[in-house]
């Protein structure tokens, strides 16, 4: 079983916010890919339409979540929570007793590992 810890979040997207969000996505993907080689995955996707959004991000481990979790705060918090509503977050692996508490305020769905492989 690995360690790596990975998510989806969905998001809807405030009205009349798109420009502000390409811009806070853009530079929060940046920010992620220069600063955080714990992040082995980090994608945003949109619908048609523009009003929707998911965050595809998968970790090393609990120790570079807790890494995202910091600098997502300190950085970008207060600008994504204005331009997304999150509506639903799911948690795929074993993030430690740690990252359970710090993300407890978002109410995740925990999904523990069935069966499968990975290559």
């Amino acid at each position: 079983m690995t360690q790596a810890i990975s998510w989806t979040l969905d998001l809807d997207i405030q009205p009349g916010r798109q420009a502000d969000f390409t811009r806070l996505m853009n530079e929060m993907v940046a920010a992620v890919e220069a600063k955080e080689p714990g992040a082995l995955f980090y994608e945003w996707n949109t619908t048609a339409e523009g009003t929707q959004c998911q965050i595809y991000e998968r970790y090393r481990d609990s120790e570079a979540v807790l890494e995202h979790l910091t600098h997502f705060q300190d950085q970008y918090a207060a600008r994504f929570f204005e331009i997304l509503t999150p509506t639903r977050f799911v948690i795929y692996g074993g993030p430690n007793e740690t990252v359970r508490e710090a993300l407890a305020p978002f109410s995740p769905t925990y999904m523990q590992f069935a069966a499968g492989f990975a290559r």
